[in-house]
């Protein structure tokens, strides 16, 4: 049983009102799941304010409150406890809670805009296949091992992150490989992790809606890199030139990589096809089931990991040489009559322009590129005339669609990104609101050896229209589309 004492080590708090001397069986920071013993934290949202709802808490059996603001009648039977961050506690009281389970493991942090998922979830089979006990925590799904549980953000809420560490350290797990949000780092939701590694991937333009300048969006992933201890490492990719910028202040061990500029970890590209890749890596020959510059990065990134973490470099080449290609990411459907089809979650323009031109550096003269993308409701709209004008300039005809536009008008978010398409790509580019028409029509546009992107929701399997989620996915749809275009 855990005391309310246990759960404040390392908290520095403003003022104490009250015992701390109470048993605790649990923290919650919505004050709909609080019972008996709980300590509620009260923790400032953008939507709510979890202030306002302390004497909720307190009816449903909270013994003990932390908050940045004391109410102004205060329950002589509570303990409260004042703080200046209370988002950054409330990691610090669970990770507390749950004996620091993050500290039991070797903790590698990914983040940037593009190549998170691929980069983590690669280093998760890795590591698997060598032989470890590892966890997973993804956009796509999170692992305890062999173990899976339903992925609900890219970086999950303090709870169940520091929930599913504890399984990961009771399960024997020896190292986790998790996605880092940008959201998650301004949100402090990766607080009271103790972090062995961070990769750097890229940084290109995503998530204004909710950070509103790119500056603020860098500095945010920057901060995974400022905290880092000086046992740790850090790698990041200088080809971006945001990749000196991100450890600039960090203490931890510096490592480089990239393919066109001096670095610690180096490849090149040798060849490339649909089925793979020759490379040069680390000054060896390397072929990969993989494709496309973005995945040497995110191969190369895997690899450096690998090396800081003490793996053996000979072991960790021959395993990834083996790997395929990750849900939803580059991910290739072939056609008996030729056709390609390419599913990918590519979502920003950054993303779209890696992927076309990837697709363009493998395919021959006489193939086609047909895309079918739409952007996001509720989202950045500064990027979606971006992402609609990338795609006329490196397609031969664009088919603009829904995605998810949750509580948007779709027409609307298609309407938004007309505006990136002028007179003249207007003449390649049709607007088919309804995503399953849009896909057949590509098909049907399409002849035999050319090729179909479909972007923007990659693996998953919903299409979200005014808060329910309907069941869609892209693989399924196209999946069909091909194979009755067989016959």
């Amino acid at each position: 049983m855990k005391t309310l004492k246990d759960i404040l080590k390392s908290v520095e708090a403003k003022s104490i009102k009250g015992s701390i001397d109470i048993a605790i069986e649990g923290i919650q920071f919505d004050s709909r799941k609080v019972v008996k013993n709980t300590v509620f934290v009260a923790v400032p949202g953008t939507q709510n304010d979890g202030h306002q709802y302390i004497e909720k808490a307190i009816e449903l059996g909270a013994t003990a409150i932390i908050c940045q603001t004391l109410p102004k009648s205060l329950n002589t039977n509570i303990t409260y406890i004042e703080v200046a961050d209370s988002a950054w506690v409330l990691g610090i009281a669970i990770a507390n809670f749950y004996d620091n389970p993050s500290s039991k493991l070797k903790l590698v942090g990914v983040t940037g805009t593009n190549g998170k998922t691929t980069t983590a979830t690669m280093l998760y089979w890795l590591y698997k296949a060598m032989g470890y006990k590892v966890g997973l925590i993804s956009t796509v799904i999170y692992y305890v091992n062999d173990e899976a549980f339903e992925s609900t953000h890219t970086t999950p809420d303090p709870l169940m992150l520091h929930s599913l560490m504890a399984k990961m350290a009771d399960a024997g797990c020896q190292y986790c490989f998790m996605e880092v949000s940008s959201h998650s780092i301004a949100q402090k939701r990766i607080a009271g992790l103790h972090f062995d590694g961070a990769i750097f991937t890229n940084l290109t333009h995503d998530h204004l809606d909710y950070h509103l300048t790119f500056d603020n969006y860098l500095k945010a992933k920057k901060e995974l890199f400022d905290s880092l201890p000086k046992e740790a490492f850090a790698i990041v990719n200088i080809d971006d030139k945001n990749g000196r910028v991100m450890v600039q202040n960090t203490k931890a061990e510096v490592k480089t990589y990239a393919l066109q500029s001096v670095a610690d970890f180096q490849a090149k590209i040798i060849e490339s096809h649909f089925d793979g890749m020759q490379l040069i890596f680390d000054g060896k020959d390397f072929w990969t089931p993989l494709t496309g510059k973005f995945n040497a990065y995110n191969l190369l990134a895997i690899y450096s990991t690998a090396v800081m973490l003490g793996s053996n470099k000979e072991e960790v080449m021959t395993k990834l040489s083996t790997f395929g290609h990750v849900r939803g990411r580059f991910e290739t459907i072939r056609a008996k009559n030729g056709m390609t089809a390419i599913i990918d979650y590519a979502h920003t323009p950054d993303a779209l322009e890696n992927v076309l031109n990837a697709i363009r550096q493998i395919r021959q003269s006489h193939q086609k590129i047909i895309t079918v993308v739409g952007a996001g409701g509720n989202r950045d709209k500064t990027k979606r005339p971006v992402m609609a004008k990338v795609c006329v300039t490196l397609s031969d005809k664009v088919i603009i669609t829904s995605d998810n536009p949750r509580f948007e008008e779709p027409e609307d978010i298609i309407a938004d990104m007309m505006q990136g398409i002028d007179a003249k790509d207007k003449l390649k580019t049709l607007k088919i609101t309804d995503r399953r028409e849009a896909i057949k029509t590509a098909v049907m546009l399409a002849t035999p050896d050319d090729i179909i992107l479909i972007a923007g929701k990659g693996h998953e399997t919903y299409q979200e229209i005014k808060g329910v989620k309907h069941h869609f996915d892209d693989k399924e749809e196209i999946a069909q589309l091909l194979m009755t275009n067989d016959k």
